[in-house]
């Protein structure tokens, strides 16, 4: 563990000393560092609000000073159950670590429990902390929220109050990431999605639902373009499939059994809605579901005619709708949604062909990262290997997982990739790469996969004819570039705080002219545009210049041009750019100038 974990874990105990001075009795639920601080849950007999963090956080700084040491001690189960019989939540604890087995030998894999000391205060912890407090820096850490939590996150359970805090080895450090919250809330894409009028979700619709505006589907239209345009550069084939399958396809899939909790209840399609609103009853049922995953789809294309080693490899790519169930408290704008567009594509090769693919993809990933102004020497690579204590929970055998696991390993290594590797962190039907890209505020993104899959060919019963005449097993794997388009989107809009590079903006010039007058040339510069694919609007609302003007700045528009009596003489255009955010202005030129430049400007940074 390193320092800064060390420093928050012990602020953690700190803070409850806190609370327990304040709130005698109060019964202590968990307590984890987690990414950038810590949290801790407690069992109050009152509501808290968040006045009272100032004063938690004073005393803790006291404490601080005090020069506390934390000392561990061990106990025999029965001891501990003992001392804390009246505590339900350690008794719980205990008895957890009491019965923790290891399955791959079936023995016991505690024997004591460990408990951290802090001057008089006693808490069930593995640890490890700092050695006292003195090495903690008292201006390094801030008490932020209150919520709610359920006990162990079952919500079966008893509600807990959990008090958040952040915590760094320095104050610069805390002031920094303050900063970058601040910054974050100004970039958030729920907020700037609005204001920009790219989307927004409604209720009637229904939650995770986006809806999106015309400037927003836009700007969707020129990032599918270009996804499709780089994939049949990169030897893709485009497939399509429906919405719905029938409940056989997701039974042979395995997604009715494995995959239930995040796929919704099936839907009659033997009868009519007026039938079914007037009792009628069906005598050919038929049962189909909402996909949550494109894959059983591209498998039945596969096996629609017999394939020969010669055909592959095959690459075949979707921008495919799905839907998942997500409980109506984990949405969360474009980030958390129930329907979403997955940028798909499964690729079906023979062994042979395997490590070239891969290769392939990882070019690719990387080359839709650059393109989109992400600093790809700043990705990180997850590599998920299965649990070799628990081989019985995957499919495939252990010569398949060796290879691919291998192979993953050695791509990722001669690409030279940032990668950690995360044993049993991968799917049962194979192991995969994740991609996490780094936004403008130094924040982490989950967007591309790159997955095996040792379950669907088995299923399907995939085969391909190989070269000596005989049934092989062919390899798949799935991989999605930005993962979802909206997902994709909302980490875009952040990036950029909505102001897209010029390529990519939905709007790239506004035509303003000064006074009604000036319409009729302000249209005909609009036109020009527009016939040499500007994406351009133009404001003849009845406001001033300077409305006009700020309007623009507020759209985060990268050129307004600007048309007024020396305009109209001229048949010249003046031109202004937004810039650093503040405006600047270009100059006077004719609107064929205009577009030269503008031309030269896309080409240079698209």
């Amino acid at each position: 563990m390193s320092k800064e974990e060390k420093i928050r874990h012990s602020l953690s105990h700190l803070m409850s000393i806190a609370v327990s001075e304040l709130y005698p009795g109060v019964g202590l639920g968990v307590g984890p560092t987690i990414e950038n601080g810590f949290y801790q849950d407690y069992d109050l007999l009152e509501v808290i609000t968040p006045e009272i963090l100032p004063k938690l956080e004073k005393r803790m700084r006291e404490l601080i000073k005090e020069n506390i040491k934390f000392e561990r001690h061990d106990m025999d189960f029965d001891e501990a159950l003992e001392l804390y019989r009246n505590d339900p939540y350690k008794t719980e604890l205990i008895n957890d670590l009491k019965n923790e087995v290891d399955p791959s030998t079936g023995l016991r894999v505690n024997t004591k429990v460990s408990f951290y000391k802090s001057g008089d205060f006693d808490n069930l912890c593995a640890g490890p902390h700092v050695f006292s407090t003195k090495e903690i820096n008292p201006d390094a850490f801030k008490l932020t929220h209150i919520a709610g939590a359920y006990w162990r996150g079952d919500e079966k359970n008893k509600m807990l109050t959990r008090i958040y805090g952040l915590a760094f080895e320095s104050k610069e450090e805390l002031d920094e990431y303050l900063n970058n919250l601040e910054e974050a809330k100004k970039r958030d894409h729920r907020k700037l999605g609005k204001e920009l009028d790219l989307f927004h979700i409604d209720e009637m619709v229904g939650l995770g639902l986006p809806l999106w505006h015309p400037k927003g589907a836009l700007l969707w239209r020129v990032i599918e373009d270009f996804w499709h345009e780089e994939h049949l550069k990169n030897g893709y084939d485009l497939v399509r499939t429906p919405h719905i399958g029938n409940r056989a396809l997701w039974e042979t899939s395995g997604h009715w059994g494995f995959y239930n909790k995040s796929m919704y209840p099936p839907m009659e399609a033997g009868q009519s809605l007026e039938e079914k609103q007037q009792n009628k009853k069906t005598e050919n049922s038929e049962e189909y579901l909402l996909k949550p995953m494109n894959c059983p789809f591209h498998v039945q294309i596969y096996k629609s005619n017999p394939k020969s080693y010669r055909e592959l490899p095959l690459r075949w790519a979707e921008c495919g709708t799905v839907y998942r169930f997500e409980k109506k408290g984990e949405l969360s704008g474009l980030v958390r949604v129930r329907g979403f567009t997955q940028d798909d594509a499964h690729i079906i090769c023979r062994k042979d062909q395997v490590e070239d693919e891969l290769k392939r993809v990882i070019d690719f990933i990387l080359f839709i990262y650059k393109s989109f102004g992400f600093d790809i020497d700043k990705i990180k690579v997850y590599l998920s290997l299965r649990d070799p204590k628990n081989k019985e929970k995957y499919a495939g055998n252990d010569a398949g997982w060796e290879f691919t696991e291998n192979v993953l390993r050695k791509v990722a290594q001669n690409k030279k990739l940032d990668f950690k590797e995360e044993l049993g962190e991968a799917a049962f039907y194979g192991p995969k790469l994740d991609f996490k890209v780094k936004d403008a505020l130094g924040r982490e993104w989950q967007c591309s996969t790159l997955q095996f899959d040792f379950n669907l060919p088995e299923r399907f019963d995939m085969v391909f004819t190989n070269n000596q005449g005989k049934e092989e097993r062919p390899y798949m794997l799935h991989r999605a570039l930005f993962g979802s388009f909206e997902r994709f989107i909302g980490l875009l809009i952040e990036h950029y705080a909505g102001a897209f590079p010029l390529w990519l903006s939905p709007v790239q010039v506004k035509v303003i002219p000064v006074r009604e007058s000036h319409n009729d040339y302000a249209q005909e510069v609009y036109n020009f545009l527009k016939q040499n694919d500007i994406r351009a609007e133009i404001d003849l609302a009845d406001e001033n210049l300077g409305k006009k003007v700020r309007q623009a700045k507020n759209e985060k528009i990268p050129y307004w041009i600007v048309v007024g009596d020396k305009e109209v003489e001229s048949k010249e255009i003046t031109v202004e750019s937004r810039g650093d955010g503040e405006g600047q202005k270009i100059g006077s030129m004719p609107p064929s100038k205009f577009l030269e430049l503008f031309k030269k400007e896309i080409k240079e940074k698209k």
